[in-house]
């Protein structure tokens, strides 16, 4: 899959063996938010790709907390 790097600025791809999925949720003042993000470490930065929660749930990687 592919994912933006902020440090140098440039797309990269990921293999889905190097993925994890993440559901974040918080409160706000109007109720819940959940996000659903797929994370990725790539020679040594943390990479974040915000995803739907179709994709999420498509995902097929391990579930982080």
């Amino acid at each position: 899959m592919k994912f933006y790097n902020l440090k140098t600025r440039s797309h990269v791809e990921v293999p889905d063996s190097d993925m994890q999925k993440k559901k974040m949720v918080r409160k706000t003042k109007n109720g819940t938010q959940t996000r659903y993000a797929l994370v990725a470490n790539h020679q040594g930065s943390k990479l974040f790709k915000f995803v739907s929660e179709a994709d999420y749930k498509a995902a097929n990687c391990k579930e982080v907390s």
